[in-house]
């Protein structure tokens, strides 16, 4: 798993097991002695809307032809541990968990075939909406694009995503729960199909939708995302 972190006021890179802990330069260090920060830096979050069956269901919204897609600015992205910041302008402030594909190499109009040549690994992300600002506005950029929005990490990690668990929850209750056998559009759709759009860069996130049982979140919250083989983000609401 990779890893960006703080230590002594030096940010370093490096990787994580649960059995050894942190290894960067040839130390080892621990877990706890750390500031984990975001596992890269994108210069975009690419976000998917209405990517799961059970989702669309939910919403008794027809199925999508093609992705449904938005932009975050990377100016909204928050490592874990962070604060999560509820807006003045928002009364309704929502989470989302989601699966998070990192781009590890630039492509552009990339074939769904070579897709996973360009995928650096994956990581727990959490879309948060101001769902009162984007049932207002005729699109979805202010309620997506507040500072602190796109919680993600705690780490980047390698595994098949056709078939992982996927869950959220609200101080320590489960209120999203699913698979990502459930997604619409796979992995390799959604590179195939937003490539053909715009490059994609090292290090930007492509946010693949989120599972039913989206609400609301308050401040003193604490949310977290957990998908299997990644591991847990967490980021508390002020």
């Amino acid at each position: 798993m990779i890893v960006r972190f703080k230590k002594d006021g030096i940010v370093r890179g490096g990787s994580y097991s649960i059995e050894h802990g942190i290894v960067s330069g040839g130390e080892i260090i621990p877990l706890e002695d750390v500031e984990l920060l975001m596992p890269c830096q994108p210069s975009k979050i690419i976000c998917v809307g209405l990517n799961y069956v059970e989702h669309a269901r939910e919403l008794k919204m027809k199925l999508p032809q093609e992705p449904i897609i938005f932009l975050k600015p990377p100016t909204a992205a928050l490592g874990p541990g962070g604060e999560i910041v509820y807006p003045p302008s928002s009364r309704q402030v929502d989470y989302e968990g989601e699966l998070g594909v990192v781009i590890g190499k630039r492509g552009k109009d990339i074939p769904m075939e070579e897709a996973e040549g360009h995928i650096l690994g994956y990581t727990c992300f959490n879309d948060v909406t101001a769902r009162d600002l984007q049932q207002r506005d005729t699109q979805w950029t202010r309620a997506k694009s507040f500072d602190t929005f796109a919680p993600f990490g705690p780490w980047i990690a390698s595994i098949d995503p056709c078939n992982v668990d996927i869950q959220t929850r609200v101080n320590g209750r489960t209120v999203q729960k699913s698979n990502t056998s459930d997604l619409i559009f796979s992995v390799p759709e959604l590179i195939e199909f937003i490539s053909g759009i715009m490059t994609l860069n090292p290090g930007d996130i492509i946010a693949t939708g989120t599972p039913p049982g989206v609400g609301q979140l308050h401040k003193g919250d604490l949310v977290e995302v957990e998908i299997e083989g990644i591991g847990t983000l967490k980021n508390s609401v002020v």
